[in-house]
């Protein structure tokens, strides 16, 4: 028999040390075996490296010319915010939908594919609260990633072409920085919300197959077909269901007016599908044949 006694909060916990399903796998646990990761250094370099070599990408090409029509990319030496927003625009779509499918499709695959997954969940650790664990760890892994390549951008684009006022495409109409910047946090929490999709899908596919490669692949693979059938007018309307459709509507952040509506569209319909794939992904986890 189990001594037990009250805690604060109402909780009751063994004494002398005894097993408590809520005290397994420590979130510092999960969080260092992740950073030990190689991927995790690869993944984080490449991103790092990024704003550094489009840097050296526009410093050696030669100059946007001017016209009427000013692209996003004609704008992005123009100061560190306009540099800032073209990096984020050209990541958003590949290099971060590729490292958050990495951290949230890796995590539980690969704990199968080493065969350790089982030993975890012998030690006792309840398979809810270690798929929680593992989700909270590689999300937020995921928003670090997330988040680093608008800072950077915005410290290597400030170096590399000055502080600069806003250009907004299209128009060419110039907008003071320090009424720009505040809504650059805006911009970047929108880019979170937009990757939850490809965060829970990819963690539906890991604890759902044993390989690796598969989960993250599987769910990249899924955001490309995404992104080819919203180029689809054919499909009229049924193109704003698409988790992909509404992922540049942060661009409404960087007007004159802030329009909300786009994503506000695109943060319901995000969350709605993180939502939905992550309780797939915790049904199908209590029901997976783990020895197998």
């Amino acid at each position: 028999m189990t001594l037990e006694r009250k805690v604060p909060g109402g909780r009751e916990e063994p004494v002398g040390g005894g097993y408590a399903p809520g005290r397994t796998l420590p979130l510092r646990v999960e969080v260092v075996r992740q950073l030990k990761r190689r991927r995790t250094a690869v993944m984080f370099g490449l991103l790092l490296a990024l704003p550094w070599v489009l840097v050296v990408a526009f410093s050696l090409g030669p100059a946007a010319q001017q016209n009427n029509a000013l692209r996003l990319s004609d704008l992005a030496t123009q100061g560190g915010l306009n540099f800032a927003a073209f990096t984020l625009s050209v990541s958003a779509t590949l290099l971060l939908v590729v490292a958050v499918a990495l951290f949230c499709g890796d995590t539980v695959a690969s704990e199968a594919s080493w065969s350790s997954l089982r030993y975890l969940l012998a030690a006792p650790v309840p398979r809810d609260r270690l798929l929680w664990r593992k989700l909270l760890v590689a999300l937020g892994f995921s928003a670090t990633a997330v988040i680093v390549v608008p800072v950077m951008s915005l410290l290597a684009g400030t170096l590399a072409f000055g502080w600069n006022d806003v250009r907004l495409p299209g128009t060419g109409e110039v907008i003071p920085a320090v009424a720009v910047l505040p809504r650059f946090g805006i911009v970047v929490g929108y880019a979170l919300v937009s990757q939850l999709v490809v965060a829970a899908l990819a963690f539906l596919l890991s604890v759902s197959t044993d390989s690796p490669l598969g989960a993250v692949g599987g769910a990249v693979g899924l955001v490309i077909v995404s992104n080819i059938l919203q180029a689809v007018e054919a499909l009229g309307t049924l193109r704003e269901f698409l988790p992909t459709f509404w992922n540049t509507a942060w661009l409404d952040a960087l007007v004159p007016e802030l329009d909300w509506s786009g994503m506000a569209r695109g943060a319901a319909l995000s969350v709605t599908y993180a939502s939905i794939l992550t309780a797939l992904a915790f049904r199908r986890f209590r029901r997976k044949d783990i020895v197998s």
